[in-house]
């Protein structure tokens, strides 16, 4: 897959970060509208529309009619921060704590499903599964540790899948990845603040696979595999400092950085003919996030920047959902649901990169369709994360610890067309 496809698919895209999206860690939710009205439970069983390319590629056996499905999903996070004390390695230091750090942001999606014949069917997605994005305040307190965060992944995914009989369907895609990230903060130096900036890119090959089985027509279970990705990001770090430092310059960086796995279980059961129930849990394989270790090409700087590194350590998660959707009639379907997600992160190393904790998420939504041919869903979501401390000390950066409270808002849209 040519870098030419994959930054037609980022265009395609338009813009998509976030810190605080719903999913943990730096990991998005937001593939599919419909899903995003029951918190995302039944999102490997449900197979109800084309976004199923994403949730489990498996589920497009399903569907019966060539379709065409386009979204959007906007965020709007807030943070409240307090119990602050910072210092630099000279003394305290005063500044601001806004908690206004992440732009309100648009996570887009779009697929494609055409079935062949009766067993086989050909689907293509262009999504973002993970993004990040925090930006503070010029004076933030905690400078030294956190000023711009910025990661994107676009992911292309052709897909096949096949129907063995009424009951077992699987599916499998390979995913081709572009990930951009950029990652700034201040240099403290005797001569006054200095600011390190590092930017990188890569192109790398996933792949998702997935298994449904329809046990009644009213009951069916699925099963999806993302795989990891692994990167290595090439780039550069700029280093921004008084003249008489001699450290100021731009130097030839790299940056390993592997994107985790997570497997999706789901059921699906119509409990009346208008009612029916979704319940699913993710696994995702966090525990790969040790550290980020920024290799810097260059004799001349000194060893907290010719290598950077930032401690994570983070562990696996699971997060669980439960949802209802009700078919008030032919054209309106209502849907609410409601999910847990642990946060990756521990108390030794969270970050004011992602300064994330334990979440509930609250959702609703609606699907109308006019006709045999056209669904629009929307969907509202309120996240709520509990109370996290961040502390660190070191003897370049000095000191900074604080308490956040996050939460976020959520509203989706999307288009269905089958023909």
């Amino acid at each position: 897959m040519s870098k030419r496809l994959l930054k037609t698919g980022l265009a395609v895209a338009i813009t998509a970060t976030s810190s605080h999206g719903f999913a943990s860690g730096f990991a998005l939710n937001e593939q599919s509208i419909s899903g995003m009205g029951t918190s995302f439970a039944g999102r490997s069983s449900s197979a109800d529309d084309a976004s199923t390319v994403f949730g489990n590629p498996a589920g497009m056996a399903r569907l019966k009619r060539d379709e065409v499905y386009v979204g959007a999903a906007a965020i709007r996070a807030k943070s409240d921060i307090d119990h602050v004390s910072a210092s630099s390695p000279a003394g305290a230091i005063s500044g601001s704590n806004d908690g206004d750090m992440v732009p309100t942001t648009g996570v887009p999606m779009g697929y494609y499903v055409k079935p062949l014949d009766e067993k086989v069917a050909f689907g293509i997605g262009i999504y973002v599964p993970f993004g990040l994005m925090t930006d503070y305040e010029s004076n933030f307190q905690g400078r030294y540790y956190a000023d711009k965060s910025y990661v994107r992944v676009i992911t292309v995914q052709p897909t096949l899948s096949y129907r063995f009989n009424d009951k077992l369907s699987v599916g499998f895609g390979p995913t081709f990845n572009h990930i951009e990230g950029e990652l700034t903060s201040s240099l403290f130096t005797p001569l006054g603040d200095g600011k390190v900036k590092v930017k990188g890119d890569d192109v790398a090959v996933g792949f998702n696979a997935g298994v449904l089985y329809e046990f009644t027509p009213q009951t069916r279970a699925g099963l999806a595999y993302h795989s990891r990705v692994k990167y290595k990001l090439e780039g550069d770090t700029r280093v921004e400092a008084s003249p008489l430092a001699g450290i100021a310059g731009k130097y030839d960086a790299n940056l390993d950085l592997t994107t985790p796995e997570s497997v999706d279980m789901s059921i699906t059961h119509d409990l009346t003919d208008a009612l029916t129930l979704h319940v699913g849990s993710t696994w995702t394989r966090w525990s790969r996030f040790k550290e980020i270790r920024v290799e810097n090409d260059s004799a001349t700087l000194p060893a907290n920047l010719a290598t950077i590194v930032e401690e994570q350590n983070w562990h696996d998660t699971w997060a669980h959902a439960v949802g209802l959707s009700y078919k008030v009639n032919p054209q309106w379907t209502l849907r609410t649901g409601i999910a847990i997600d642990q946060s990756p992160t521990n108390n030794v190393d969270r970050s004011p990169r992602i300064p994330s904790g334990d979440r509930t998420i609250f959702s609703v939504g609606a699907g109308w369709s006019p006709n045999q041919d056209m669904t629009i869903d929307v969907a509202y979501s309120y996240l709520q994360e509990e109370s996290v401390d961040v502390n660190h000390a070191s003897a370049t950066r000095g000191t900074y610890s604080a308490r956040y409270k996050n939460s976020a808002h959520g509203l989706g849209a999307s288009l269905s067309y089958r023909f």
